[in-house]
């Protein structure tokens, strides 16, 4: 524990030299603590854009679909185009229909 205490700056050099490789801090001859190396992750820059061309997005992704673009109409409310049981544009009768 002293060592660790009266080295740590040294430690810490070597973790950054060596970020694969532990230090195990003993107190009495028993393993006390684990100092290792942070793992930060990959950059912002290296994320951004790492899934291009790993799906294609389609061309209408921002098309109204059908019916439901009426929920989300600010002059109506989702009881005023939803049926009973909530289906877009469905009407009491048509629901019994079936």
């Amino acid at each position: 524990m002293l060592e660790a205490k009266t080295h740590l700056s040294r430690l810490i050099a070597e973790l950054e030299e060596h970020p694969e490789s532990e230090v195990v801090i003993s107190r009495y001859g028993r393993p006390v603590a684990r100092l290792v190396a942070y793992e930060t992750g990959a950059p912002a820059a290296a994320r951004i854009g790492s899934a291009r061309g790993a799906f294609a997005v389609p061309e209408d992704i921002d098309a109204p679909y059908g019916d439901l673009s009426a929920v989300f109409a600010a002059n109506g409310t989702a009881s005023d185009t939803l049926g009973e049981r909530g289906l877009p544009g469905r009407t009491e009768s048509e629901e019994d229909n079936e």
